[in-house]
Parts: C-alpha cells; structure tokens; sequence
C-alpha cells in the first residue's frame, strides 16, 4: 500500500489500480448541479474484470459495474459510484448540508472513474473521466460494431443468450446476449444487438463482463442523471494521450496542471518514495 499526501490530505492507494492510479478530487458542483435527462427502465449489474498489466497475469482486478438504460438513453458507471448518487439524490431532497453531502461523496471506493452516456445527445456517445485534478469530456459519434451472429446458445441470469462477435476499438469481443430483453445495449461501449448483452470479452480474456443481476425501475423518480460541470471537451485521440501520460507519471501529471499542489508518495514503512510512481496501461481501446 502507498499513501499519498495532497495538500494535507492523505490518500492510501492499492500498488495496483483498475486503469490506473486514481487521484480522487471530489468535485460537489458535479453531484449537485446534475440535471435528469432520462427515466431509468431498468438496471444492470456487471462483474467485471480487467488485466492492468499484460506482463503479470495473475494480477487480475474487479469491479462491479451498473449500467442503467432509460427510455431513449443509458448510462454505464462504477456501481460504487451509484450507490453514491442514490444517496446524494436523497441528500439533495432531504436539504442535507454540504458537509454531510461531502462525507457521503467519500463514502464508496471505486478503481473506476470514468462514465458512459450512450445516444446522449442524440446520436452520440459521450465519455466522461476524470485524471487526477482534470476532468475530460469527450463526445464521439455512436459506433454500431458490425456483428456476426452465432447459433450457440447459454443461459445467463436465467436469460437465454445467443453469441455473436465483433471487432471495436483494436479488441475483437465475443458476446452473449438475450432476445428476451429487447434492447440492444450492454456493457461499455458494446451495442447494436437485437437484444441485451449479459456477458462480454475480449478474445485475450483482458477484459470480462459478467451480468450478475437486472433490476426492473418501478419508481418514477429513479432518472437518469447528467452533469459535466468542470469538464473541459477532448478528442478521444487527445485523451488516449492523456491516459499514456497519466499512467507513466501520476504525481508529475498532476502537479503540472496544479503546481501549488504538494503530493508526497510514501511506502508501506511510511517512507518516501522518491523515484517517479508509474501503473500498468492496458487500454481498452487500442485505436
């Protein structure tokens, strides 16, 4: 374990992260100026796996990730990050002050900071993520992969899925997913199936999607929710770099864009570390 002070607070951090080091600036205006843009249907929960780093393979993380599908859009995020936004959305409405607001932000952990709106706005697929003390949003046409469809069958959740497969973003994926539920969303950026995806991965087995529930929305004020306060617009080639940039030198990414930040990285004895901190960088999306 490395802790990391920044301007007095101290930030304990995993020897390995999920994408990468995350440095966790809490932005409240984000939370609190959020706007609905959708009725939530129905929600999905995904155990998911990642590979950080491809020389090690043994090291393998998880994270369960909830992706909520509306009437015309969705939204896919860290679950913990969910469980924060339902609790802030009853703060909001009980008038809790900032500072319980704030304690409640800090509550869940996640490895996992970006977001994920698909066909908001419409036609689009807007990507949030936020590196260190930057937030990025990069807003890209909604890409349909051009699918094979398979015969083979498996029942997942009760579902009965039929495989299909594809190429996106560098990855060749094979899936599964269910007539059942006629809607052709799924995990990350996968879509455009005559029914929803409850599993996916990445023929390398780097990156795993498993459907481990689905909840249907029977309460009316269950919304979807949409803030880019903070976030300043990135092209996707621009941000790939950033995340390059980001995981060879966390603590130098961050005080170049904050120089009266102070960050000290200490070992597990509580010593400093002085040679530059580096994570893994496994990218989901190779091109």
């Amino acid at each position: 374990m490395k802790c990391m002070a920044i301007a007095g607070i101290i930030l304990c951090l995993p020897k390995t992260a999920f994408a990468q080091m995350n440095i966790n600036i809490v932005n409240k205006n984000e939370v609190l100026k959020a706007e609905a843009i959708d009725e939530v249907l129905f929600s999905v929960q995904y155990e998911t796996t990642f590979l950080p780093d491809t020389l090690n393979t043994e090291k393998v993380l998880n994270e369960t990730m909830m992706l909520k599908v509306g009437k015309k859009s969705s939204v896919y995020y860290s679950y913990a990050k969910f469980l924060t936004d339902s609790i802030i959305e009853i703060d909001k409405k009980n008038g809790a002050s900032i500072d319980v607001i704030s304690a409640h932000m800090e509550q869940y952990n996640s490895k996992v900071s970006y977001k994920i709106y698909k066909n908001h706005p419409v036609g689009k697929v807007t990507y949030l993520d936020q590196l260190g003390m930057n937030r990025f949003l990069c807003e890209e046409k909604m890409e349909m992969p051009k699918w094979t469809l398979l015969s083979d069958t498996m029942t997942i959740a009760s579902y009965v899925c039929q495989k299909a497969t594809c190429s996106l973003y560098g990855r060749n994926y094979e899936v599964w997913y269910t007539t059942e539920i006629a809607r052709g969303d799924g995990p990350w950026k996968l879509q455009g199936l005559p029914g929803l995806i409850l599993k996916a991965q990445d023929t390398q087995g780097h990156y795993t999607f498993v459907c481990t529930g689905i909840t249907q929305n029977h309460d009316k004020e269950n919304k979807i929710m949409y803030s880019t306060d903070g976030y300043q617009p990135i092209s996707r080639k621009e941000l790939n770099k950033m995340y390059t940039r980001y995981a060879a030198d966390p603590v130098g990414f961050v005080t170049s864009s904050a120089p009266n930040v102070q960050i000290v990285v200490r070992g597990a004895d509580g010593n400093p570390i002085k040679k530059p901190v580096n994570t893994p960088f496994n990218p989901i999306e190779r091109e």
